[in-house]
């Protein structure tokens, strides 16, 4: 059951690390004991392979600095699975496997947009496979075993959810202390931390126009990297016809994304949670 207040402890509590923002601010306050009744066993960070430089750079601060292990966990490079071609099982031919939300073009000019998977495959799924391993989870167990801890603030509490594995509880200690995601930006100035980037795959299709805007004036590398992708998916969905609908693309206008015009903040436009936090910590969780 969801709550805003603590759940019972736990044998093991492990920490949910995005080098985002929230997770960061909550990992920085168990390495200082301020969350209650909190002892952590270890912090885990799910790598896609399509993060920012600079987020790859706070995550080592953070392995620096923290008192408790951080493991790293990778199913494989999201870019390059979103892209893989996968035989058919009834060996007529190959497909690729929708992965990313991308948007997708009809010829009619009907629009549509693919059924994500990256949140659970590529981030929840080897998360839980380094929990069963660390807190040493018997095949079948039932009764719950291990808290994880996510950083999700009181302006995104819509995001909280029940855990979908019977042996692990969420716990939500930003929502406990009634902390927003300006108030993890306070808090992290006021201890005197670099202040983290923002946590989200370059490519993510769920960024607004101004994220877009941002990731191509202030990292050109990230934006060209996720211009390079978008064409990577066109070309193995052009090779692979009738698997995704229609053509993929990065932005909801259905334009490549080298030519879209990022200037109109359109309400309509879809992300994940909110203008100033795509993806931060474990997304969709």
């Amino acid at each position: 059951m969801l709550t805003l207040k603590a759940p019972p402890q736990t044998e093991y509590t492990f920490l949910s690390l995005g080098a985002g923002v929230q997770s960061t601010c909550l990992a920085l306050m168990a390495a200082r004991n301020e969350i209650p009744n909190c002892h952590v066993d270890a912090a885990i960070f799910a790598d896609t392979g399509g993060e920012p430089d600079e987020v790859y750079e706070y995550l080592q601060y953070l392995i620096d600095v923290l008192p408790y292990p951080v493991h790293i966990v990778q199913k494989g490079v999201l870019a390059d699975e979103a892209v893989r071609e996968r035989p058919r099982k009834n060996g007529k031919g190959n497909y690729i496997k929708g992965i990313v939300p991308a948007f997708t073009l009809q010829a009619d000019g009907q629009k549509g947009m693919v059924t994500r998977s990256c949140t659970l495959d590529y981030k929840i799924l080897p998360i839980n496979k380094k929990i069963r391993e660390l807190a040493k989870i018997k095949h079948g167990e039932k009764k719950v075993k291990v808290t994880t801890l996510l950083g999700i603030s009181t302006d995104e509490i819509q995001r909280m959810k029940e855990s979908r594995t019977k042996w692990i509880q969420h716990r939500y200690p930003l929502i406990e202390m009634d902390i927003s995601r300006n108030g993890c930006k306070e808090w992290i100035k006021s201890k005197s931390y670099p202040e983290p980037p923002r946590s989200a795959c370059t490519f993510c299709p769920y960024h607004s126009n101004r994220e877009w805007r941002r990731l191509k004036s202030k990292d050109p590398k990230g934006f060209a990297d996720a211009v390079i992708f978008e064409k990577r998916l066109q070309e193995a969905n052009a090779n692979n016809p009738g698997n995704l609908t229609g053509v993929p693309y990065l932005h909801r206008d259905c334009v490549p994304l080298d030519q879209v015009d990022f200037n109109d903040d359109d309400p309509n436009q879809m992300w994940l949670f909110g203008m100033d936090n795509e993806c931060d910590g474990i997304c969709g969780v």
